[in-house]
């Protein structure tokens, strides 16, 4: 493909990171590129919590519009801020080798989770599952980038701690300057289930513009992208177009891939859990993927993830 493909990014540390990525990449095959960096609804309103401000595709839409428009060509995102329902004509041209799919626990000197602590986050899946463990705990509203976040966490003295995804820190090189910049410890929340796709990063594109595809498919991993498109599939199955607090992790292991996912209530109280594993290879029936994520969607919604989703609506439009 002999144009340049321009491509669109959120202008956060992090977004351009990920976009200069994706080009160096594209580069090193010999394709010609230019960044085309814009501001996103979620990055300017830093006030509301993102689930009143209707989440879904917050981070995502100003991109879409402009891809839409064909003001630019491809554009690159987290793949976990990206709604599982993509516009029409738009395609998920790659996905990129997944990095660490972790949360991680950014905390002060002196923390002790068996006091009365103040806990930032701006996710409700994060929320509900540190109130599972912590019910006495407080848990408040944190928005901002990757710094912007840090530096509130420095400033506020009434916190203690904050929880990130570890891939974002370290991408941008702050995971080795906690201590040093801030003063802060940090430590993987290995209980906590992901975001569904936390910690992959996903190219989309118009579908009907087949060279450009074809000039995406060397970025793609197959590994990674059966393991978000199950997470995916089981998110979309469940929150029925609400925001909620959902996990979900897939991952292959000596022929095998692992799942498991959970919905909780909004204060942790209530938390329903699935585990299972299927046989994969390289050759796997798509239909087969999408019957097994399905599956453990399915499971959840007759434990009981059909009452507690009706009842998290319900709060939430309260």
């Amino acid at each position: 493909m002999e144009k340049i493909i321009r491509i669109g990014t959120r202008d956060s540390e992090l977004a351009m990171w990920q976009a200069k990525t994706v080009q160096a990449q594209l580069e090193a095959l010999g394709q010609p590129t230019q960044l085309h960096p814009v501001k996103s609804q979620g990055d300017l309103n830093l006030d509301e919590p993102l689930y009143e401000m209707g989440i879904t595709g917050i981070f995502t839409k100003t991109l879409d519009l402009a891809l839409i428009k064909g003001e630019i060509d491809i554009a690159v995102h987290s793949l976990k801020d990206v709604p599982t329902r993509l516009p029409k004509g738009m395609v998920q041209a790659a996905i990129l080798t997944r990095a660490s799919h972790k949360d991680l626990l950014v905390y002060k000197k002196g923390f002790n989770p068996d006091d009365s602590i103040t806990i930032a986050t701006g996710s409700l899946r994060r929320k509900s599952q540190w109130l599972h463990m912590y019910s006495h705990h407080k848990v408040v509203d944190l928005r901002g980038n990757v710094n912007t976040r840090l530096s509130k966490l420095h400033k506020n003295q009434d916190w203690h701690a904050a929880i990130f995804a570890k891939a974002g820190l370290d991408r941008i090189g702050l995971l080795g300057q906690l201590k040093s910049t801030y003063g802060f410890e940090s430590a993987d929340l290995d209980s906590f289930i992901p975001a569904p796709a936390q910690g992959a990063m996903m190219v989309a594109a118009m579908g009907k513009h087949t060279d450009l595809l074809e000039a995406l498919k060397p970025l793609n991993d197959q590994t990674t992208e059966t393991c978000v498109n199950i997470e995916r599939i089981f998110l979309r199955e469940l929150e029925g177009g609400c925001t909620a607090p959902i996990g979900a992790l897939a991952q292959v292991e000596a022929g095998q891939l692992h799942f498991k996912g959970c919905l909780l209530s909004l204060d942790g109280k209530k938390r329903l859990d699935v585990q299972e594993r299927m046989a994969w290879n390289n050759l796997q029936e798509e239909a087969d993927l999408i019957a097994f994520a399905k599956a453990q969607s399915a499971h959840i919604l007759s434990s009981g993830g059909d009452q507690l989703m009706q009842e998290i609506k319900k709060s939430l439009d309260q």
